[in-house]
């Protein structure tokens, strides 16, 4: 893979180089700045170069000028964004690095095996998508068993829009009203897997109820896109990982 090394201190890039040389397989490049990877990453108007796009972005949190955060949500509008991996000495940025849809979150000292296992996750992320499934009819009577104050409830398949990972639970929800599911997404998912379009790493959305993809402005992030779903009046976020899935899904 070609991978862009974006941190202040020389020693610490030396070390993530070497790192790299040792996995085999890998070209890099190393930035001190935003301002540097920035230009790494977006050739000028015009040039001729045929450099193949970075993969990958090893990222430190702690830059000069623009810090590494917001480099990231400053990445998240171009056409084709490497998979971003936050390499760090704070461990307290976590959250905020994957809210922003990084692969991982690694701290230094890096070791070898984390690397890796950061960068097999950033090559997933970045595979290209298959042409979405064709959509299958649900068996009727199919539904999902809802347990909820030591009552039973069946709500049927076709009726759920959406599913939301809260915390120990799945929020599931119909165009009338919102159930808590003991269980995962991806339970979910592997159960029903031609039903689901995953949306983000935290939601599942009905393949037949979605309408339409959407771009809106966020005054802190930028550029974000979101999914409309048939009779939900709300929009549901899309991560960048999964723009082109849920752009095939809208053509099946």
């Amino acid at each position: 893979m070609n991978i862009l090394i974006v941190d202040d201190e020389a020693l610490a890039r030396s070390r993530l180089q070497t790192l790299l040389a040792d996995l085999g397989g890998h070209q890099c490049a190393s930035a001190a700045t935003a301002a540097e990877a920035l230009a790494l990453l977006t050739p000028a108007p015009g040039s001729s170069s045929h450099s193949p796009p970075f993969e990958v972005l090893l990222l430190d949190i702690h830059l000069p000028g623009q810090d590494g955060l917001q480099l990231a949500r400053q990445l998240r509008q171009l056409a084709h964004a490497p998979a971003v991996v936050f390499v760090t000495a704070h461990t307290e940025h976590a959250l905020s690095a994957f809210e922003l849809d990084a692969v991982d979150y690694l701290t230094k000292p890096v070791r070898r095996e984390r690397l890796q296992q950061a960068l097999a996750k950033a090559a997933r992320a970045q595979a290209t998508p298959s042409a979405a499934p064709a959509p299958v009819p649900i068996p009727v009577g199919e539904a999902l068993l809802i347990q909820d104050r030591g009552r039973t409830e069946r709500v049927p398949l076709a009726e759920v829009l959406y599913c939301k990972a809260e915390l120990k639970y799945v929020t599931v929800c119909s165009a009338s009203r919102s159930y808590i599911l003991d269980g995962s997404l991806s339970e979910l998912e592997a159960r029903y897997p031609q039903h689901w379009v995953r949306i983000h790493r935290n939601a599942l959305v009905a393949r037949h109820a979605i309408r339409a993809l959407e771009k809106h402005r966020h005054p802190q992030e930028g550029d974000i896109w979101a999914v409309r779903l048939h009779g939900l009046a709300q929009w549901l976020s899309v991560s960048r990982r999964q723009l082109a899935v849920v752009r095939a899904a809208l053509l099946h």
